[in-house]
């Protein structure tokens, strides 16, 4: 063979191998990216955001907002500055789908009407305090019996139902939101100068944590709590098949005016015990009294001030679990034993009995006159906190 031509065949074979090696490594390096963009796309989360929006006005014609807040796995929580509410909470299914789970209004004219508390920030005391009367350093202080001869909740008008200073926040954890208010010395006929605030973070692990802040100037009783009512069926159906785990071994055993004994005895073997998960159903008829229903206090079993889980609710169609972290002594469940149809909330849905539940996290009832139980008066040298948090898994 000619040598010339040899070498110019070899020449353009090497040519064309190396056009070929580079057209390859073309397609493997447009793969790799497109193998990266992919899974970059796999990982987009959504956008945090912290929206405002007038809500209505108050009777004293005080401007009322919303403040929705959105996670980056696209949770989102609204809350409103009347009363620090939490008005609506959309949390996934097991298949993804997201629908609010809480019970309550689509206007601000019905939170400013009767109502049991739905989505409020509860205080200065959540639940009851026997006939409206304590004492600290032999002073006796009187309060609204609002209650029966008891006095509940706060009062007449309670936290849940004044106007509070709010102020959104960005965090690392999620938005927030955080909420101020100032109790002035003898409102509803509390002593000393309260000064509180509340922050709503709706973090990027699908859970919605309330820290709670309160210093005063004088000593006074301080009881915190959130007053939602969960439905984790989207409000399809009452609560009766949401099953519940309470990590309690006592409970705080009451009177027919739901005032403590004093008593706290055990659970086991009783219609009280929830230490292994049961269906709210299972029992419920069996609970004496009236309207019927649970509305107990319950001993957890944890350190004083330590945050750890201590209740779990599962929904077995929606696959949806709420679990509840605490730093509190008590918890209180509550399956809307006097819901009765006559509140008609979002999406014109009609509160029946037992349409929905609340893990309230606090002080036993009635603590500033149970010597024995925690205490629950705050000093003014003293700063009362408390987390409570509600996440959300699906299973």
């Amino acid at each position: 063979m000619n040598m010339k031509i040899f070498s110019k065949n070899l020449l353009s074979g090497k040519i064309i191998l190396t056009g070929i090696i580079f057209y390859l490594s073309t397609l493997m390096f447009m793969g790799c990216n497109s193998c990266k963009t992919t899974d970059e796309t796999k990982k987009t989360k959504e956008k945090m955001e912290i929206t405002k929006e007038p809500f209505g006005k108050t009777k004293d014609s005080t401007e009322i907002y919303l403040f929705t807040l959105k996670n980056d796995q696209g949770m989102v929580a609204k809350i409103t500055n009347y009363g620090g509410i939490l008005t609506e909470l959309f949390v996934p299914d097991k298949y993804g789908n997201f629908e609010d789970v809480v019970l309550g209004f689509d206007n601000l004219k019905d939170y400013l009407g009767d109502h049991p508390h739905f989505g409020g920030t509860i205080g200065r005391f959540a639940n009851r305090i026997a006939k409206g009367k304590f004492s600290i350093d032999g002073k006796e202080y009187t309060l609204a019996q609002n209650n029966g001869e008891n006095h509940l909740h706060g009062g007449i008008e309670g936290f849940d139902r004044k106007v509070w200073n709010a102020e959104p926040v960005e965090t690392e954890k999620g938005p927030a939101l955080k909420l101020s208010y100032l109790s002035k010395d003898m409102e509803e006929g509390y002593p000393g100068n309260l000064n509180v605030t509340v922050t709503y973070t709706l973090t990027n692990d699908n859970a919605l944590k309330i820290d709670y802040e309160a210093i005063t100037d004088k000593a006074c009783p301080i009881n915190l709590t959130h007053h939602s009512y969960f439905n984790l069926t989207a409000f399809r159906q009452d609560v009766y098949g949401h099953e519940v785990m309470i990590d309690a071994d006592r409970y705080v055993i009451v009177n027919e005016n739901l005032i403590p004994t004093g008593d706290l005895p055990a659970v086991k073997g009783t219609l009280m015990d929830f230490t292994t998960p049961m269906k709210i159903g299972a029992r419920i008829d069996d609970i004496p009294g009236v309207p019927g229903g649970y509305d107990h206090c319950y001993v957890v079993n944890k350190e004083a001030g330590e945050l750890k889980l201590i209740a779990k609710v599962t929904e077995p169609e929606s696959g949806r679990v709420m679990e509840v972290y605490s730093t509190e002594p008590g918890v209180q469940l509550y399956t809307g034993n006097f819901l009765d149809g006559s509140n008609i909330g979002k999406n014109d849905i009609v509160y029946q009995k037992h349409y929905g539940l609340c893990l309230e996290t606090q002080h036993f009832p009635d603590s500033p006159n149970q010597p024995d139980f925690p205490s629950a008066i705050l000093k003014p040298d003293e700063k009362y906190t408390q987390t409570t948090i509600y996440k959300f898994v699906t299973k």
